[in-house]
C-alpha cells in the first residue's frame, strides 16, 4: 500500500497529523485498512509456492502497515484525548478488529503454511527461529487447532469480549469524570498549596467557581493524606472505590460476570481448565500455582506488617482526642502524621524538590549515563494537544534512535493512570532501520499558570517507571517488528521500567535534580538521607494494597467456572485473605481496568510482582559493583534487556544479563520484609 494511502497522513517528523484531523474518518480508515490487511494475508496463504520462512512468516511480517497505523494513532486519542466521536468509533470498532484477527488466527490454510515452517524450525537460527516459534504459538493459542463450531464460537467470543473490555473502560472514564465535588476555601483546611493549586485548576478547566475535588489519582490521593475534613475525605474516598459500582449506565458489574463466563468458555476451548492457566502457560511463571506461592509470601508478610501500623496509627487517632475507629479514608492521612513525627519529613515540604521539569531531566540524565542517549526538544514538533512535548532521541554516536513525547498532565479527556505506547515501533525490515515513535501518559495535577508543577515522589516514580518502559521501546534493536521493544511477556515487560525507578532516589540524581522550586537549592543531604531510612515506611500498606488486587484477580480466573455473583466473589476471597478492615484492595473489581478493561493483565496482575523480584535483583547488580552507572553491567542490561525484545526467552535474557536467576531474597529486602 502507498504512503499516501494510509492514514492518517503524517506530519512533521513522522508523527501523525492529529491536528486538523476529522476524528469521523477512522471509521472508514479502519474498514479499509482491515481489507488491505485480509488481501495481503490472503496472498500470503493462497500462495501457490512451498512455504518457507521468506514467503510466509517474513511476509506476515511485513502485511498489516496500515492497520498499525491507523490503529496506533486512534488507541493513542481513545486513552488520551477522547471525546464523542472516538468513543462511538471505540465501541464499533472494537468487535470488527476482534473478528478480524480471529479470522486470520484460524484461517487453516495460512496455519498449515506456517504449520510447515515451524516443522523446520531447526533449520534457522537467531531471530528468524524465535520468529516462528512465537508466531506458531500465537495462532495454536488463538485456536488454530480448532475444527468445526468450536472454531467459530472462540471468535464470536473474543469479539464479545472486545466489546465488553470497550464498555468497561468507558464507563470507568464516565464516572471518573461525572464527580466533581464543588469546594470553597472554607474546605480546604490541612491542604498544602500544590493540592490547592491543583484543585483550583481542575475548577477551571470545568468552569467551577473556587476548587474541585475529582477522581483524578493526583487529586484524590493528595486530598486523602492531607485534608483535615474527615467527611470530605469519608465523601472522596468512597466515589474513587465506587467507580464502576454505581447504578445506572455506567454499571460495570454485569460486564464483568459475562466477562469472567466467557474468559472461561474460551478457556475451556482451546483446552484449558482455567482461564488463569491459559493466560499464564506464555509467560514466565507458567502456572497459577507459582503466581500463588509468591503473593502468598509477601501477602504473609504484608499483613502481619500492616496490622502493626494500623495498631500504631489508630493510637495516633486516639491520642488525638477522635472517638472512631481508623478507616480506610484515615489511613494516608494518619500515616502522613506518623511519618512526620517518626522520620520528621514534611510530605508538603518535600514536594517542592521535585519538580515536573527538574525530574524529566533527571530521567533524561540517567539514560544518558546508562545508554549515552540525549534528549533534543523539539518544539515545532506537533501531536494529539499543543502540550504534548516532543523530543528527538540519538544515542553516544549521534545516531537518531527515535521520537519520544510526553504527555504529563490530567484532563476530562484522559483515562485515569500512566502509561506507555508506540505510534510506531522499532523493526530493520528489508534491511531499513525504522526507529520508533514512543509515547508516555501521565495524570499530574496541572498547577497554575506560572507556577511550577510539583510531584509528590510516588509521582516521580510512576514517572521514572514509564519512561523506563518508554526506554524499552527506545533502545529495541531487532529485525522482526512481532519481537520488538515491548513485546515480551507480561510478567517481563514490567522489569525494564520497574528497575529504572531505582535510579531516582541515587544520590547524585538527586542532587542534581531535586532542586527546590523557589530557592534552587538542592535536597538536604540530611532529609535525602531520612527519605531513605523511611523508604519502606507504610510497606505493609502498600502491599497489601497490590497483593490483594493481584490475589483476587488470580482468584476471580482460576476457576472453571465464572461465579454467578463476582461482587460477592470479590467479598469472599477477602474475607479469605484476612483482608484489614482499614485497607481497601488497590483496584477493585468494578474500576480494574488493567483486567477487565482488555485481556492484556487480565490473570496477570501479579506481574509487577513478579518483575519486582527481578528488578530488585537487578538493581544488586549494580550495587555490587559500587557504581549505579557501572559501564559493563549496563552494557549487559542494554544488550540483554532494553534492546532485546522479545528475541530470545526471558529467563534466557535475565540470565545472560545476570549470570543467574533471581530468588524473592531482594524483593523482600527492598519492601522491608527482610533483613
Amino acid at each position: 500500500m502507498s504512503e499516501d494511502a494510509l492514514f492518517p497522513p503524517l506530519g512533521a517528523y513522522d508523527i501523525p497529523a492529529f491536528d486538523g484531523l476529522d476524528r469521523a474518518s477512522f471509521g472508514p480508515a479502519f474498514d479499509a485498512a482491515m481489507a488491505a490487511h485480509r488481501a495481503e494475508i490472503d496472498a500470503i496463504a493462497d500462495a501457490p509456492e512451498p512455504p518457507t520462512f521468506a514467503n510466509t512468516i517474513a511476509a506476515m511480517e511485513r502485511a498489516g502497515e496500515a492497520i498499525e497505523r491507523t490503529a496506533s494513532s486512534f488507541y493513542a486519542l481513545a486513552g488520551a484525548d477522547t471525546d464523542d466521536t472516538i468513543q462511538a468509533i471505540e465501541r464499533e470498532v472494537a468487535p470488527k478488529l476482534s473478528r478480524h484477527s480471529s479470522a486470520i488466527a484460524l484461517n487453516a490454510k495460512l496455519f498449515a503454511r506456517i504449520d510447515a515452517v515451524f516443522s523446520r524450525k531447526d533449520d534457522l537460527t537467531g531471530e528468524d527461529r524465535r520468529l516462528v516459534e512465537r508466531v506458531h504459538i500465537g495462532f495454536v493459542r488463538g485456536g488454530a487447532k480448532l475444527e468445526g463450531e468450536a472454531r467459530e464460537r472462540l471468535a464470536a467470543v473474543n469479539a464479545r469480549l472486545s466489546e465488553l473490555g470497550t464498555a468497561f473502560s468507558q464507563n470507568v472514564l464516565a464516572d471518573e469524570k461525572s464527580f466533581v465535588l464543588p469546594l470553597t476555601a472554607d474546605d480546604l483546611a490541612g491542604l498544602p498549596d500544590f493540592v490547592v493549586s491543583g484543585m483550583r485548576e481542575a475548577a477551571r478547566e470545568r468552569g467551577i467557581d473556587g476548587y474541585a475535588l475529582t477522581l483524578s489519582r493526583s487529586i484524590v490521593v493528595p486530598f486523602l493524606t492531607f485534608s483535615d475534613r474527615r467527611d470530605l475525605r469519608e465523601a472522596a474516598f468512597k466515589a474513587w472505590i465506587a467507580r464502576g459500582e454505581n447504578e445506572g449506565p455506567t454499571d460495570n458489574r454485569q460486564i464483568i460476570k459475562e466477562t469472567l463466563e466467557l474468559r472461561a468458555e474460551k478457556a475451556r476451548l482451546l483446552g484449558y481448565d482455567t482461564y488463569a492457566a491459559y493466560k499464564l502457560d506464555d509467560t514466565m511463571a507458567k502456572t497459577p500455582s507459582a503466581v500463588r506461592a509468591l503473593l502468598t509470601e509477601v501477602w504473609e508478610q504484608a499483613v502481619t506488617r500492616a496490622g502493626r501500623d494500623a495498631t500504631a496509627l489508630a493510637g495516633i487517632v486516639a491520642t488525638g482526642g477522635a472517638n472512631e475507629p481508623l478507616e480506610p479514608w484515615d489511613w494516608r492521612y494518619y500515616a502522613e502524621k506518623r511519618r512526620r513525627a517518626e522520620f520528621a519529613i514534611d510530605e508538603a515540604a518535600l514536594k517542592p524538590y521535585f519538580q515536573l521539569e527538574r525530574m524529566i531531566e533527571a530521567a533524561f540524565d540517567v539514560a544518558s549515563r546508562l545508554f549515552g542517549l540525549s534528549f533534543e526538544r523539539l518544539p515545532d514538533a506537533k501531536a494529539w494537544r499543543p502540550e504534548v512535548r516532543v523530543w528527538r532521541v540519538r544515542n553516544r554516536d549521534g545516531r537518531e534512535v527515535g521520537l519520544f513525547l510526553g504527555d504529563y498532565f490530567a484532563r476530562s479527556s484522559k483515562r485515569s493512570g500512566a502509561w506507555m505506547s508506540a505510534l510506531r515501533d522499532q523493526h530493520k525490515l528489508e534491511g531499513s532501520h525504522q526507529t520508533p515513535i514512543i509515547y508516555n501518559v501521565m495524570n499530574f495535577a496541572k498547577p497554575a499558570e506560572g507556577q511550577p508543577a510539583l510531584l509528590s515522589m510516588d509521582d516521580a516514580r510512576t514517572l521514572f517507571h514509564e519512561f523506563g518502559h518508554a526506554l524499552h521501546g527506545l533502545l529495541s534493536d531487532v529485525t522482526w517488528p512481532r519481537l520488538s521493544g515491548t513485546s515480551v511477556s507480561r510478567d517481563f515487560v514490567e522489569l525494564p521500567s520497574q528497575l529504572f525507578e531505582h535510579w531516582l532516589t541515587v544520590p547524585d540524581i538527586l542532587q542534581r535534580h531535586a532542586l527546590h522550586a523557589e530557592t534552587g537549592e538542592p535536597l538536604p543531604p540530611d532529609l535525602a538521607a531520612k527519605l531513605e531510612r523511611a523508604r519502606t515506611f507504610d510497606a505493609g500498606f502498600d502491599a497489601v494494597e497490590y497483593t490483594a488486587s493481584a490475589l483476587v484477580d488470580l482468584a476471580l480466573h482460576e476457576s472453571g467456572e465464572a461465579p454467578a455473583d463476582p461482587a460477592a466473589r470479590e467479598a469472599e476471597i477477602l474475607a479469605e485473605l484476612k483482608l484489614p478492615r482499614e485497607i481497601v484492595m488497590r483496584h477493585r473489581s468494578p474500576h480494574f481496568a488493567h483486567i477487565f478493561a482488555g485481556e492484556g493483565y487480565s490473570a496477570g496482575y501479579y506481574s509487577y510482582m513478579w518483575s519486582e523480584v527481578l528488578d530488585a535483583d537487578a538493581f544488586d547488580a549494580f550495587t555490587e559493583t559500587g557504581d549505579p552507572f557501572d559501564p559493563k553491567t549496563a552494557a549487559l542490561l542494554l544488550a540483554n534487556v532494553y534492546a532485546a525484545g522479545g528475541t530470545k526467552d526471558p529467563a534466557e535474557l535475565y540470565q545472560a544479563f545476570r549470570g543467574r536467576m533471581p530468588t524473592s531474597a531482594a524483593l523482600l529486602r527492598k519492601r522491608g520484609f527482610a533483613a
